[in-house]
Order: structure tokens, then C-alpha cells, then sequence
């Protein structure tokens, strides 16, 4: 299958047309999407979450494995994202403004849940990278118009780029918690090489970067985790009482080794369910329905 065939339904390039038009003569039409949508509790039946991930874009990160400009297309993504979104078992999308107020004209939030992005100005390879400044949704945004909010808080104790935004986070846990709002918080430890950050993944770093986040903040009521899964998941799992959902990441392993490390992991005590995006939206196989169920089956079993 080629890169642009995904299976069907397929956004019409009329749907698209239509959002180019109404952003530029009813740019109002966004507020109202937003204000009629059909709204979920975020727990659903089974207390389980399914979240599609879109957010990479904003960070300059448009490259999907050897890819480097997989997600450069927004009409293609926002195929990928419908297609996603129209599968049972999906309940919501992770996303910066300007994707959610195009999936809220296609009225493809209704009945799901939508995430805000709080903080994206931490572009890919910058050198000011670990000042990951605040530049997407707001908390007062998102209570008005979205359910949950997420926030990446990379740590780097070497970087004093760190320090801001490690303020931001707090700040933004109390003012989430004041406004009753849901708050994902992804952290990492984190380290400069090459010129480049990586996250550091051994068991003990992930539980470091748990116990840091957790404290964040004068109020933790409504502080949520999203967080990657490595070895030895439960003593990670074992660090906190927050719920969490799991980062799905960029898979570079067998599909099936994949959803098997998933499942494994959504079995343990206080895992809420996963978030997935470019794994999903852009399999190896660019079956996106097929890897959005699998998916999907795991989470709500």
C-alpha cells in the first residue's frame, strides 16, 4: 500500500476545502463547533482510554521511522486521524489547537474525548530544546472547550533549561487542579548526545522521572501520568497511586512484539489504558484501521 492509500472512509477533499473556506470567512464557525459538540464522561464503560496521539507536528517533529516528512501533510493526517477516530474502541485525540479546531469542523470530536497540548515550544533540535516554553493549549482553553490537557516535562539535570519548565509544569498541575481539569503529565530523564535529546528508558530513570512529576504542583486531585512502557513496568507502575495510561512511542520492533509489551502492560494495577500516535497512524503496513483496532482490543477487553 502506498503512503497516501489508507483504507476506506476517506476524507473528501471537498471536507477539506470546506475548513480552508470557513477558516478564512467564519473563523467563529470553531467556537461554535466546540460549543455544540456532543461531550463523554472521560471514564466511559469500562473505565479504560484509548487516546490517538497528534500532537508532533507543533514540536517540528514530522518524520515517521525513515520517513522524515511522513506527517508533513495535513490533509493526510487528518485522513489518518478521521479513519482513526471513526474505529470502535477509540476514545479521544491527543492534539495541538490547530489540529483539534480542524477535527472540531469535521464534527469528528463529537462523543470523544479531546486532549489539549499545553507545551510545544521545545522544537526538535533546538538549542534552547529543554526550555520547553508553554505554546499550545491553556488550562482555561481546555475546561472550556476540551476534557483532558498533557503537558511533556523532559528532565534534564545538566540543563538549566530545565528549571523553566519544570515551574510551568507546576504551575499548570495547580491551576488544573483548580479548574477541576484532568492533566496528563509525560516525564522524562532526559540527557543531551550528539547534539540531540534522549530519553533515558532503564527502569530506574522512568521511576525517578515518576516521583519528580507526582510532586509537582499544590494540588495532585486531578494529576494524571502518561508514561513509556520499559522493563520491569511493574515497580513502575508500583511508584505511584496516579492513573496512568501508557505512551505507545515510535515502535521500532515487530508489530507483534509491539501489542504484546502493550498488553503485558495494561494488565497492571493502575494502568487507565494507551496513547498512540505515529505507531498507529502510520503502520508499517499504512493499515491504519487494522493497527487502530488491534490496538483498540487490547485497551477494551
Amino acid at each position: 500500500m502506498s503512503h497516501t492509500e489508507v483504507t476506506a472512509p476517506r476524507l473528501a477533499d471537498t471536507e477539506i476545502d470546506r475548513i480552508r473556506r470557513t477558516r478564512a470567512e467564519d473563523p467563529a464557525a470553531i467556537e461554535r463547533a466546540y460549543a455544540t459538540r456532543t461531550r463523554r464522561d472521560i471514564h466511559g464503560e469500562d473505565g479504560r482510554l484509548f487516546i490517538v496521539a497528534a500532537d508532533h507536528p507543533a514540536r517540528g517533529a514530522l518524520g515517521v521511522r525513515q520517513n522524515p516528512t511522513a506527517m508533513a501533510s495535513r490533509t493526510e493526517l487528518l485522513r489518518r486521524l478521521t479513519l482513526a477516530l471513526s474505529r470502535p474502541g477509540v476514545d479521544g485525540v491527543l492534539g495541538t489547537p490547530d489540529i483539534l479546531d480542524d477535527l472540531a469542523l469535521l464534527g469528528a470530536l463529537d462523543g470523544k474525548i479531546a486532549v489539549g497540548s499545553l507545551n510545544r515550544g521545545g522544537l526538535r533540535g533546538a538549542v534552547f530544546e529543554m526550555d520547553d516554553r508553554f505554546t499550545g493549549h491553556d488550562i482555561p482553553t481546555v475546561g472550556d472547550r476540551l476534557d483532558m490537557a498533557k503537558l511533556l516535562m523532559r528532565i534534564n539535570l545538566a540543563d538549566p533549561g530545565t528549571a523553566p519548565t519544570l515551574e510551568a509544569a507546576a504551575n499548570a498541575v495547580t491551576t488544573a487542579a483548580r479548574a477541576r481539569v484532568p492533566l496528563m503529565l509525560e516525564p522524562f530523564m532526559s540527557r543531551w548526545a550528539d547534539d540531540r535529546i534522549v530519553n533515558d528508558l532503564s527502569t530506574e530513570a522512568v521511576i525517578t522521572s515518576v516521583a519528580i512529576a507526582s510532586g509537582l504542583g499544590a494540588d495532585s486531585a486531578y494529576s494524571w501520568l502518561k508514561l513509556p512502557v520499559v522493563d520491569e513496568m511493574e515497580r513502575v507502575m508500583d511508584a505511584t497511586t496516579l492513573p496512568t495510561l501508557l505512551l505507545g512511542g515510535d515502535a521500532d520492533g515487530s508489530p507483534d512484539e509491539t501489542f504484546s509489551s502493550w498488553q503485558a502492560a495494561l494488565a497492571l494495577p493502575g494502568v487507565r489504558g494507551l496513547v498512540v500516535g505515529r505507531t498507529l497512524l502510520y503502520p508499517t503496513d499504512d493499515d491504519v484501521a487494522t493497527a487502530v483496532d488491534t490496538a483498540a482490543s487490547l485497551v477494551h477487553t
